[in-house]
């Protein structure tokens, strides 16, 4: 009996394990460019799965989690102003009760930077957050690493 209903406890787990899944509904790609012997810019892609969006980085205290990028200093480059984001979709969010903006689909950042040598890696991370019309993930923090060649 003991055996049976193990068994059967395992299976129920094996099934239940099967219907669960881990949401990433947010791809992260980098790429640099150099726009003279001292100057470059950083590229930071989101792709935004279908039914998802990323929140700006300018979304006020009392909203959702803000995109922020994070860069630590580094003797090889120098960040020129901010990090820049294209316009952003801005409507009232109920849930968060105040209008919010965020991006659908794809989105690109970008960081100017100034070389202090030939070549650079730019590292850093970047916090975000994701909603659809349903749930909202919890605030997750990526790393990276774009090499200026």
């Amino acid at each position: 009996m003991k055996k049976i209903t193990f068994l059967f406890c395992a299976i129920c787990l094996i099934n239940l394990s099967a219907y669960s899944q881990i949401l990433k509904p947010v791809t992260w790609s980098y790429a640099a460019k150099k726009t003279s012997a001292t100057t470059a810019t950083v590229f930071i892609k989101a792709t935004v799965d279908q039914g998802w969006h990323l929140y700006s980085q300018f979304v006020k205290d009392g909203g959702p989690v803000k995109t922020t990028f994070t860069f630590p200093s580094s003797g090889t480059y120098s960040l020129v102003g901010r990090t820049t984001e294209p316009k952003a979709v801005t409507k009232y969010e109920s849930t968060f009760k105040m209008d919010v903006s965020y991006f659908e689909k794809s989105v690109v950042f970008q960081q100017k930077i100034k070389l202090k040598g030939k070549t650079a890696a730019v590292k850093g991370s970047v916090e975000f957050m994701v909603c659809d019309d349903k749930q909202c993930l919890p605030p997750e923090q990526v790393d990276f690493s774009i090499p200026v060649k």
